[in-house]
């Protein structure tokens, strides 16, 4: 009975100590307690941004900048995207879309942010999936056999990207693989926010668009 009231004392003292020193900290006017105040608050808004979106989106930093016009006229050079992990969501092609009525970004089937050729450190691509193809069906209407199966895509900018990826430098003759998947593009972009993320890293195209 002793041993337990003495641990049970001090675990109070241990709270009431902590609970002490917090206010203090808290009402400190020194000027380096108050930079780490500071940033520990970003830290802790920061990781509560993080854990909602993991949980709602399957991803920690869902936002990503567009870095290219091959989107336009529905995506912009610069706007911010949110989007949600390919694990947590089901790929609607245009050409599924098309046939059901579901649209996004003001066109059928979903927008895709994937890695080429599944290389990890390259730039992803965002673009939208028109249809899947089985391994040994051909890609396009008499175009090669896909090697693989995988979704065929194409951006929007019917200059700039007039044909499927598979048939330009983009991902030339290789189907999208779903695990080379990264995300689903959701919601509505964010006009001229990326440029904060682009101008640094000497992209300045963001600029000319508006």
């Amino acid at each position: 009975m002793i041993a337990s009231f003495n641990i049970t004392s001090n675990i109070i003292f241990i709270v009431m100590s902590l609970n002490e020193n917090w206010k203090k900290f808290n009402k400190s006017e020194n000027f380096w307690i108050g930079l780490l105040r500071d940033f520990l608050s970003v830290v802790f808004i920061f990781a509560i941004i993080s854990s909602f979106s993991y949980i709602t989106l399957g991803r920690a930093s869902p936002i990503v900048a567009v870095e290219s016009e091959s989107m336009y006229p529905h995506i912009h050079i610069g706007d911010i995207i949110i989007t949600q992990s390919a694990d947590r969501t089901q790929i609607t092609t245009y050409e599924k879309g098309k046939g059901t009525g579901y649209t996004s970004f003001e066109e059928y089937g979903d927008v895709i942010l994937y890695r080429k050729f599944g290389q990890e450190d390259s730039i992803p691509i965002i673009h939208r999936a028109m249809y899947y193809v089985e391994k040994g069906e051909p890609m396009w209407d008499g175009g090669p056999p896909a090697p693989h199966a995988g979704y065929i895509t194409k951006g929007d900018n019917s200059k700039t990207n007039a044909a499927f990826d598979q048939q330009g430098s983009v991902s030339y003759n290789q189907p999208v693989k779903k695990e080379w998947v990264i995300a689903v593009a959701r919601f509505y972009p964010v006009p001229l926010l990326g440029c904060v993320s682009l101008i640094p890293r000497g992209n300045f195209a963001c600029l000319k668009e508006s």
